[in-house]
């Protein structure tokens, strides 16, 4: 696979660049203890890997699967508990990225790459993680599904890439970010050291063990 004419970097944002379940198993077992204490779920002892497999939804998609039958009052009511548990974490610098990205977003920027943000999140979360890693500094766009009304990342980048030098390549570990670049006709790269189940990933045209991976490869 040749990427040598790539000149576009899209990123997904958690389980690429931000190791996420170092915030977001707090605030999803918040929300949890707040369905059991209110009669709308059972208790339960939640496994990471279960936990993790939430990340990369955006929120709409997220509380389908967590539990479609939850009235929308209740999911109203709950999902402000992970934001504020996410939003708090953040600003008390508690979110992580994984070692090596920021030196590798430095290192693209350096090389004249441009570099888009996309995110499956609602806007308060890309605004924090921007504040907290100051990441307009490496970024040219950024991107997330609220801003979008929640519709499929494929179709928020589609918006978006006829305005970008090409070749584009979409960076990600779940199975829609792969999806995203396929629907968008880029190259494709997943992480396996993200959130994602092993066969997501089966569709990439490279599969990369550490971000840092990319400097040998851009």
């Amino acid at each position: 696979m040749d990427f040598n004419q790539i000149k576009t970097v899209v990123f997904d944002w958690d389980g690429t660049l931000h190791d996420s379940m170092k915030i977001y198993k707090k605030a999803f077992l918040k929300a949890y203890q707040y369905l059991v204490d209110n009669k709308h779920a059972p208790s339960k002892t939640w496994k990471d890997e279960e936990i993790q497999l939430f990340l990369g939804k955006n929120p709409k998609e997220m509380w389908e699967s967590f539990s479609p039958e939850l009235s929308k009052d209740v999911i109203d009511t709950v999902s402000p508990i992970i934001s504020k548990s996410m939003e708090e974490s953040i600003k008390n610098n508690e979110a992580v990225l994984y070692p090596g990205a920021i030196e590798l977003l430095k290192y693209l920027k350096a090389k004249g790459y441009r570099l888009i943000y996309l995110s499956n999140s609602k806007l308060y979360y890309m605004n924090a993680m921007e504040e907290a890693f100051n990441l307009c500094d490496y970024f040219d766009i950024m991107l997330c599904s609220e801003m979008y009304q929640y519709i499929s990342k494929k179709y928020i980048l589609e918006r978006v890439i006829d305005s970008v030098p090409k070749d584009v390549l979409m960076v990600g570990d779940r199975d829609i970010d792969i999806e995203t670049g396929k629907y968008n006709k880029t190259f494709t790269i997943g992480c396996s050291y993200g959130y994602g189940a092993p066969n997501e990933l089966n569709n990439a045209d490279l599969i990369i063990s550490d971000i840092s991976e990319l400097k040998e490869i851009l």
